[in-house]
């Protein structure tokens, strides 16, 4: 399929391949349905677009297993992860905007900061690795150092860790894992893993939580040897 060259990358398809990007992180692939439900858009559209995407180069669709960016894809989704996690740091850092109400705030600021905007931003925040959730922010090339880190849940019983990042960025579970003390930088400690139960025991300081697995897996901590 020959590819369409664009002059010049709209919102929507920064939007796309930041959703894809996210996914193919997290799933090893972004599969159509994924993109519907994340984006909140209609099936049709979401086909229309990805077919779109693919037609100009900057993704790949492979049926029933799912979308993939190419490397320029890759590269535009990187420059707008960039975008949002800075803005993400200057909504809490500067601003002091709760952790759990920033990303839709900084979806809509990624799409018009400017190159220029953004180095003074960078600067003006003391040029941060993460964001606030604890997620790389990629350097003006696309690249990105990250710690090995393992999913909470897979933490044996009676093992430690320091909770790195949190790959889910919903408000409400922000909000939760805030009221509980799991947030980048903590300290976390498996009490408990019934074999057969989804619950997961886990001791933050001085407090005590249950968790399922599932919500467990979205926080990756870097395993600390006793």
């Amino acid at each position: 399929m020959p590819v369409k060259t664009v002059s010049k990358v709209s919102p929507v398809i920064e939007e796309y391949l930041e959703c894809i990007y996210r996914l193919q992180e997290k799933e090893g692939a972004a599969r159509t349905s994924s993109i519907v439900k994340t984006l909140k858009v209609a099936p049709g559209t979401v086909t229309n677009t990805v077919e779109r995407l693919e037609e100009e180069g900057f993704v790949t669709h492979v049926s029933y297993r799912g979308v993939k960016l190419t490397e320029r894809g890759r590269r535009i989704a990187l420059q707008v992860v960039r975008k949002h996690r800075l803005s993400e740091r200057l909504l809490v850092d500067i601003l002091k905007m709760d952790w759990d109400r920033v990303h839709e705030t900084a979806c809509r600021l990624e799409h018009s900061l400017t190159d220029e905007m953004l180095k003074h931003m960078e600067e003006a925040l003391n040029h941060p690795k993460t964001c606030p959730h604890g997620n790389p922010i990629p350097d003006e090339q696309g690249g990105f150092s990250e710690e090995d880190t393992l999913p909470l849940s897979e933490l044996a019983e009676g093992g430690c860790g320091i909770i790195i990042k949190v790959v889910e960025e919903k408000p409400e579970l922000l909000v939760y894992f805030k009221k509980l003390g799991l947030v980048p930088g903590a300290a976390v400690r498996i009490v408990e893993k019934p074999g057969l139960n989804e619950l997961v025991e886990v001791e933050v300081g001085k407090g005590r939580s249950m968790l399922s697995r599932a919500l467990a897996s979205v926080i990756r901590v870097k395993e600390v040897k006793q």
